[in-house]
C-alpha cells in the first residue's frame, strides 16, 4: 500500500531536485528519505528517479507521474480542510511570500494582525523581489504584481485597479524641478529596479489613450524594491513605484505624485496559488482580510495631490 508520506516525499525531492533538500525540510535524513522514494518506487513497479554521484531527475515514467501524486495530496489536504472548516479555528502552518517593498512597509501590520486574529495560525513570511514559485518552493499562497496568464495557477484580486506612479522627494523637486513631461524624464535622474539581471529602464505609460515608453538612466540600481523607495525618498531620484507601494509616503508628504494626466502601467495586486489551495479555509480568510484592509487603508479613488508650484525641468 503506497503510503502518502513518501508520496508526499516524493514530491518535494522532484522539486527540489535533491534528497537531501528535501530532507532537510522535514528534519530528516537523505537515506531516510531515500529509503522512501525506494518503497514507493517497489509499490508501484518503476523507476521514479535516475540517480548518479551528481544529479537527480525524473525518469520519464516519475515525470507521467509528478501530476498525479501532487493532485492526490491536494486532494487529501483540500477533503481534510473542508471537513474541519465549519468546526475548527484555523491552524497550522501558513506560507507567504510577497515582494520586499509591498511586504515590509505595507503587508507587514496587516498579516501580523491576520495572525493575532487566528492565534493557533503560524506564518512563514518570505519578502524577496525574487518570485517565489508555488508549486517549487515551500510556499502556500504569494502576492504578486501584474496579470497571470499562467493556467496553472488561480489569481485572487486583492486590488485590481493598483498602477504605478511616477514619484519624487520634495528634496530632489527643489533642486531638479520637476518633469514637465514623459519626455522630459530622459534629463533626470531616475531610479531603477533590476531583477534576474535585467535592468528595468523602460517605463511604459498610457497618455491620451496611447501606450508611451520611456527610456530612463541613472546612476542607481537595485534588486530590492524597497531601497529604491528609500533613495526616492531620500531625495535621490525620481522613482516609478506602485501606488500601494507609496501610498504612505505620499500621504506624509515625503514623496510627490509628478506628471498629472499621465496614467502608469496598471500592475493589479494579486494573491497567487495553485487552483486546490484557493479552497483552504486559511487562504480563504487571508484573501478576504487583505482585500478589506487594502481597500479601507488604500482606496482605489484616491487621488493623491501632484507636485505644484516650483521650476519645471523640460527636456
Amino acid at each position: 500500500m503506497i503510503r502518502i508520506d513518501d508520496l508526499a516525499l516524493f514530491v518535494r525531492s522532484a522539486a527540489l531536485g535533491s534528497f537531501s533538500a528535501a530532507a532537510r525540510e522535514i528534519d530528516l535524513l537523505p537515506g531516510q528519505v531515500s529509503a522512501a522514494i525506494q518503497r514507493l518506487e517497489r509499490d508501484l513497479g518503476i523507476r521514479l528517479f535516475a540517480r548518479s554521484t551528481r544529479s537527480l531527475r525524473l525518469t520519464a515514467d516519475g515525470e507521467q507521474y509528478l501530476p498525479y501524486a501532487q493532485g492526490a495530496l491536494e486532494s487529501l489536504r483540500e477533503g481534510h480542510e473542508r471537513v474541519h472548516a465549519e468546526t475548527a479555528a484555523i491552524k497550522g502552518v501558513l506560507q507567504i511570500a510577497a515582494p520586499s517593498d509591498l511586504g515590509r512597509n505595507v503587508l507587514l501590520p496587516m498579516l501580523t494582525e491576520f495572525r493575532r486574529a487566528h492565534p493557533q495560525l503560524t506564518l512563514r513570511l518570505s519578502f524577496s523581489d525574487q518570485v517565489a514559485d508555488v508549486f517549487r518552493d515551500p510556499v502556500d499562497v504569494a502576492l504578486r504584481y501584474g496579470n497571470m496568464e499562467d493556467s496553472s495557477y488561480v489569481a485572487m484580486p486583492v486590488d485590481p485597479g493598483n498602477r504605478r506612479v511616477v514619484v519624487a522627494s520634495p528634496a530632489y523637486l527643489a533642486a531638479h524641478g520637476a518633469p514637465a513631461s514623459l519626455d522630459a524624464l530622459t534629463s533626470h535622474t531616475c531610479l531603477r529596479f533590476m531583477l534576474h539581471g535585467r535592468v528595468y529602464d523602460k517605463w511604459a505609460f498610457q497618455e491620451d489613450g496611447k501606450r508611451r515608453v520611456v527610456a530612463v538612466s541613472g546612476p542607481l540600481v537595485s534588486d530590492d524594491a524597497d531601497i529604491v523607495r528609500r533613495w526616492a525618498v531620500a531625495g535621490e531620484g525620481i522613482a516609478y513605484k506602485s501606488r500601494l507601494d507609496v501610498a504612505e509616503d505620499i500621504a506624509t508628504g515625503r514623496l510627490v505624485p509628478l506628471l498629472d494626466g499621465v496614467v502608469g502601467d496598471a500592475i493589479p495586486l494579486n494573491l497567487v496559488c495553485p487552483h486546490r489551495k484557493q479552497f483552504s479555509p486559511a487562504i480563504r480568510l487571508l484573501h478576504a482580510w487583505l482585500q478589506d484592509r487594502v481597500a479601507r487603508h488604500f482606496p482605489a479613488t484616491e487621488r493623491p495631490r501632484r507636485a505644484a508650484g516650483g521650476r519645471a525641468r523640460k527636456g
